[in-house]
């Protein structure tokens, strides 16, 4: 999620509906100047406790933030506390429990991401060993419980977390005790953006089952293998899920406006603060009839603000974002990317997916988006392919979409390499979650803290 921590009386106030529909039509680039963004979150821990590490304590969360000042980070404050950096690899940021993430920088070739990637994981790495601090690459908390995970100082999280129990059931979980990889990817026309907004859509529940890595919960099996995927279900139904608009004829920048503009807010930044704005109207806020800000109309900064606090499976701001895949391990990292930039940023291949995917109905989305947590490459598509198959197929498309693109690194080798985790995985028939299962189950006899032992970066 973006981070404030100034706002301006120079903020322009939202005039016109234009306004709205302006950051959207900013995000549109001519193909040349289509970049790749990635996101990736980790687990944090004591490595002799296991214990996750408050922001405050000596040689915790802070101090972590503040060592990666060695490597150029610049840090960002909020009130007295470094709730952030940034640098020439994007930005670092803390979520509610601590899980560190790297936002990464927009890039213009896998090889550059996954050596960005690499540079992030060696950093924090080294500090942590330093602190006596590891890393952890799952889609959640593999043996804690909400009680033992501390809560990060950052204004709106406070907001989001007294808001959560009145929406559903387990949004405090999403914000403790996931993590997520994330790819964030470029459009050249309103046109684009909705076409591939539709394939990314579509496809998002197969990104679920090749990445799903969260089967355990509190030292045991959950029944899921992407219980992270499962927490979505049941977070906030009003700011969620699979978007059927999107399919619909007419669909584009006005339609998700709109849809935003019916997402209820969380907060409002001023002075250097956040006010409680949780389940009020931005429609309401347009008017100047915010009751938390009475005669205050929203800027454009409030806009941008309003469009990172829905959670789709896909979202749009000035680019896309693909959500549904667990946190995992390097390897895992760079094969996101790799997955969405071969499908949606060659045009064959962009025909090719959505030619998969065009005849599948509302209903076939949501069963399948329902099923997935659970059966990953087991779901069923509309005319009973399986997901293991569908994933050959697609990952054909994506390798042919990746060699299209022609992008070499020093060695001469193409971006097609960081797809092999993915054909070894449906190769197989076994998601990553099966694995750890088969692990659990074998050689760990039902030990919980050996993850820690064989899955820590």
């Amino acid at each position: 999620m973006s981070t404030r921590t100034a706002s301006t009386a120079a903020d322009p106030v939202i005039e016109s509906r234009d306004d709205l529909l302006a950051v959207f039509q900013k995000g549109e680039k001519p193909k040349e100047n289509w970049r790749i963004g990635t996101e990736h979150e980790k687990f944090v821990f004591w490595k002799d406790t296991k214990r996750a590490p408050s922001y405050e304590e000596p040689g915790g969360i802070h101090a972590l933030m503040i060592g990666l000042t060695k490597f150029g980070w610049t840090p960002i404050i909020e009130g007295e506390n470094v709730i952030g950096l940034t640098g020439k690899d994007g930005g670092i940021s803390l979520e509610p429990a601590g899980q560190f993430e790297l936002s990464g920088a927009p890039l213009d070739n896998l090889h550059e991401t996954c050596a960005e990637t690499g540079r992030h994981l060696a950093q924090v790495k080294e500090i942590g060993d330093k602190l006596g601090i590891g890393f952890l690459g799952l889609g959640f908390w593999p043996d804690k419980t909400r009680a033992e995970l501390p809560i990060m100082p950052k204004g709106r999280y406070k907001i989001m977390l007294d808001h959560m129990p009145r929406v559903g059931t387990l949004g405090l979980d999403m914000m403790l005790r996931t993590c997520t990889i994330q790819t964030n990817l470029d459009y050249s026309s309103e046109a684009d953006m909705v076409k591939k907004f539709r394939v990314s859509l579509a496809l998002q529940p197969l990104a679920t089952a090749l990445f799903a890595n969260s089967p355990f919960k509190e030292g045991k099996p959950n029944g899921y293998l992407s219980y992270r995927s499962h927490i979505w279900t049941d977070t906030d139904p009003k700011r969620t899920g699979m978007l059927p608009f999107v399919f619909e004829d007419g669909f584009g920048y006005e339609r998700y406006a709109d849809y935003m503009l019916d997402v209820p807010m969380y907060f409002a930044f001023r002075e250097g603060g956040y006010v409680d704005a949780a389940g009020l109207s931005f429609r309401d806020f347009l008017r100047g009839e915010l009751s938390v800000l009475p005669g205050e109309k929203p800027t454009k900064a409030d806009w941008n603000d309003h469009l990172s606090t829905a959670f789709p499976e896909v979202r749009l701001k000035s680019f896309l974002e693909m959500r549904g895949a667990d946190g995992g391990p390097w390897n895992k990292i760079c094969a996101l990317p790799a997955f969405w930039v071969g499908l949606l940023y060659d045009d064959q291949a962009l025909d090719a997916a959505w030619d998969l995917v065009k005849h599948w109905t509302v209903e076939d989305h949501h069963r399948i988006r329902e099923q997935v947590p659970t059966l990953a490459l087991d779901t069923k598509g509309p005319r009973g392919r399986s997901f293991r198959e569908l994933g050959k197929l697609v990952l054909e498309i994506a390798h042919k979409g990746l060699a299209a693109r022609q992008r070499f690194n020093a060695s001469g080798d193409d971006e097609t390499g960081f797809l092999q985790p993915l054909h070894e995985i449906v190769a197989s028939g076994k998601v990553p979650a099966q694995d750890l299962l088969d692990r659990y189950n074998g050689a760990w006899g039902g030990d919980i803290s050996r993850v820690y032992d064989e899955m820590a970066y």
